[in-house]
Formats: structure tokens, C-alpha cells, sequence
């Protein structure tokens, strides 16, 4: 019988089975942000166990709330940078230097195939885009990991979702994962790995694959994956090229972390997306998903673009496309978030941040901070955000506060009009 592409990686880092269905696996690498791990940093000192188990596999930023907004959240900070300094941890990402973790830790090239990754924060699933097994884990978890390396997990069945023919022009992976969650819902894949394959994933650039698998968890997925190929190998290459003689050998190495043909799935689902349309949501969850066409006209009051899920350079364009030559409403304020400074540096090269600017928008620094409602895009008590962060859950970004996500595209036209469209409307 056939493995899965997660039974794989189990298979490989395996070191210890205590208790039935309860695997202990070697991790790769351990992400810390300021949010979660300076509560894990605490426990870990009082209990006398202020150790890290190897900090070259131990990657810490701070982006959730950066510059700090209050005392709070700077001994936050305080508390990870001091840990990091004492640990000799050096892929720490101070301010100036920090983004959004889920952006900035893949654009370092610290995620490989064949990875075990753990940090606090539910969005881990990203990394599984690199055909790695990334969860979001609690805290108990996130410190074990710290001090000895290794995470408990049940072993984890898997769902198969297979998505044939092409997207059409103003249809993104965004767009895509939307439609997936409604169909699944939220809890269709819950304690599952949802394998994102076939000739639509394919063409995909590691860009929209994160997003696709950044949203695994809005289905309950313990992490999405992808398949690694040469797009992978050509994301990964500056930083694995002393490793292979070429980029034809490391793709045949990466290669084996593909399930194999005979491998057996809890389900497997099959969807067409040629004749998928932008999708939004509704509500305040995130599988009540219209489309674009069935919820134009709804007003909002604040766009915002950013976050680990759409706040790369490939987002950023497609924002830019529709935004040029327009200006946003008078009825809206409009905020942007380069999730990294390279990506805020290449977006400046390419006349993005001015168009951005000219058209209306305030540009922030690289920051997680409006996507759960800590900083730089709150909201106020009866407002609408047309976001395209990850999560629509009632008050995520500001108490009382309603949240409609969407693809960058369709985040622009909605921002000139005033209300959500479609952004066909407003592309040249």
C-alpha cells in the first residue's frame, strides 16, 4: 500500500511512539513570534529549562504588533529579543528587519520538502506549500519543541483535492481556497491534511500556493501541501544551490516527498475551476462564501491588502493593476502592508507603492497587526473591512466589526468604488 506525502514525512522524522496513534517526530525547524512565545519563554524559565535545543533550527520575529503601541506589547518584544540575544539565536527579526512570519520565513529559505515546522500560530499550514508538515501548535507544544526539538502528533489521514482546468482572468488562488472552504466548511478536513494538487496547482507560483495552503486551517486542516516541482526548486535556489550540482538534481531529491500513486485517502474531492468566479464572504465564517457578483454592492468602509495569506509581491501587483490610474472612494480608507521590507523594497522598484499612494491608500510598514485587530487597521464598532487577510471571524478585526475577504484584485476595484465589485471593472 502507498503512502501519503504526510505519512511520508512521519515515516522520516519518527523517533518515538508512546502511547498508540501518538508520534513524536523530529522538527526541522521551530518559528517564534512575539505574540506567543514570550508566554512559552516564561514557563520555560520559572520552571528553571531556559534552553533552546539547537538555535540554528529556531527562527523568531516580531510582526504582529511592530513598532510596539504600547507597554504591553514592547515587553512582548523585550521578552523574545532578549531570548533570542541570550540563546545566540541569530535568524532573529528585529524591527527594520521583521514581516510577517509566514512570508518573511519562506523568503529566508528556512522551509524545505520533506520539513517538520511548528510555531504558535494557526497559520503555520503555509509552509506546507514547500510539500513540508507545518502546524500551529499550542503552547505545552511550542515549548517542548524549544527545549528538545520534537513534537507529538496523531498520525493524520488525509484529504486529496484535485483541481482541474485553468482559472480565467480576475480568478485567483484566493479565490480558489474560498470556494474550497465552502465546500468542505470549516470543519470538513478538521485534524486532516489537505493535499492541493493537480494541473491548476501546477501552474500555480509558490506565491499562490502558500495562500492556498495558508488557509487549510479555515477548513479545520491541520496543514495543507502541495507537491514539490522545479517552481519549488526555483523559489528555493539561492539557498540550495551548494547543496546540488544542479537544479535537475535537487528536483529528482525533492521529488520523493510526493505521495505515491496507490496511496490511500480519507476522501478525495475534484473540482473544475474553469468557470470559477472571484469569490467573497459573508457572515463570520469562512466558509459562507458568495460570489463577488452575488455581494456587489455592499458597502464598506476600509480596504485592507496584507497579510501571510495575500501581502506578497504577487499580490501586490494585481492590486496595482486595477488600482492604477484610479483613486479610491471618498467613502473608504484604504491600507496596504508589504508583508516583508524585500517585498516593500521590490513593490517601490516596480512603481507599485506609488500607484498604492497616488490612488489613495496609506502604506504601512510589514506587520500582521490589522488581520486580528491589535494595530495599523482596527476597526470601530459596526464597520465593514473588505480584507484579504484570512479569517472573517465575528469582531477578528476590531470588536463589532464585520470582515468580507477576497483576493487583492477584487480588494482594489472594491476600494474605488466604495462597495464590493468585481474587478474586471476597473482593469485596463
Amino acid at each position: 500500500m502507498g503512502k501519503t506525502l504526510a505519512e511520508k514525512i512521519f515515516d522520516a522524522h519518527r523517533v518515538d511512539m508512546p502511547f498508540p496513534d501518538t508520534h513524536v517526530l523530529k522538527l526541522d525547524r521551530v518559528f517564534c513570534h512575539e505574540i506567543t512565545t514570550p508566554i512559552a519563554i516564561t514557563d520555560l524559565m520559572a520552571r528553571g529549562m531556559d534552553r533552546v535545543f539547537d538555535p540554528t533550527k529556531i527562527k523568531a520575529v516580531i510582526d504582529h504588533v511592530t513598532p510596539a503601541k504600547d507597554s504591553k506589547t514592547a515587553e512582548q518584544g523585550k521578552i523574545l529579543r532578549d531570548w533570542a540575544k541570550r540563546h545566540n539565536i541569530k535568524d532573529f527579526f528585529d524591527i527594520g528587519k521583521n514581516g510577517v512570519c509566514h512570508a518573511i520565513f519562506p523568503e529566508k529559505g528556512f522551509v524545505r520538502p520533506g520539513f517538520t515546522v511548528i510555531m504558535g500560530d494557526s497559520h503555520t499550514c503555509t509552509h506546507g506549500a514547500f510539500g513540508a508538515f507545518a502546524a500551529g501548535v499550542g503552547t505545552t507544544d511550542l515549548e517542548v519543541g524549544i527545549l528538545k526539538g520534537v513534537c507529538a502528533f496523531h498520525f493524520p489521514k488525509t484529504i486529496k483535492v484535485v483541481l482541474n482546468g485553468a482559472m480565467k482572468p480576475g480568478v485567483y488562488a484566493k479565490d480558489v481556497i474560498l470556494f474550497i472552504i465552502k465546500e468542505l466548511t470549516v470543519n470538513g478536513a478538521t485534524n486532516m491534511v489537505i493535499e492541493f494538487t493537480g494541473p491548476v496547482v501546477d501552474a500555480m507560483s509558490m506565491e499562490s500556493r502558500m495562500t492556498l495552503c495558508n488557509m487549510a486551517i479555515e477548513a479545520g486542516g491541520t496543514s495543507g501541501v502541495c507537491y514539490p516541482d522545479m517552481t519549488t526548486v526555483e523559489y528555493l535556489w539561492d539557498f540550495i544551490k551548494d547543496d546540488f550540482s544542479s537544479k535537475q538534481e535537487a528536483l529528482e531529491e525533492y521529488s520523493k516527498w510526493k505521495s505515491d500513486d496507490d496511496a490511500v485517502y480519507e476522501k478525495v474531492y475534484e473540482y473544475d475551476v474553469t468557470d470559477l468566479e472571484p469569490m467573497v464572504t459573508f457572515g463570520s465564517k469562512p466558509d459562507q462564501v458568495k460570489t463577488v457578483k452575488e455581494m456587489t454592492g455592499t458597502k464598506v468602509d476600509q480596504i485592507y491588502i496584507g497579510s501571510c495569506t495575500n501581502g506578497r509581491i504577487e499580490d501586490l501587483r494585481e492590486a496595482a493593476h486595477v488600482l492604477k490610474g484610479n483613486k479610491i472612494s471618498d467613502d473608504v480608507r484604504g491600507i496596504v502592508s508589504p508583508a516583508t521590507p524585500a517585498i516593500y523594497s521590490q513593490a517601490l522598484k516596480e512603481g507599485i507603492i506609488e500607484i498604492f499612494q497616488d490612488a489613495g491608500f496609506c502604506v504601512t510598514n510589514p506587520t500582521c497587526g490589522a488581520c486580528l485587530g491589535m494595530s495599523n487597521g482596527v476597526l470601530a464598532n459596526g464597520e465593514v473591512c473588505a480584507s484579504t487577510t484570512n479569517r472573517n471571524f465575528n469582531g477578528r478585526m476590531g470588536k463589532g466589526g464585520m470582515v468580507h475577504l477576497m483576493s487583492p484584485a477584487t480588494a482594489a476595484a472594491t476600494a474605488i468604488e466604495g462597495k464590493i465589485v468585481n474587478s474586471n471593472h476597473y482593469k485596463a
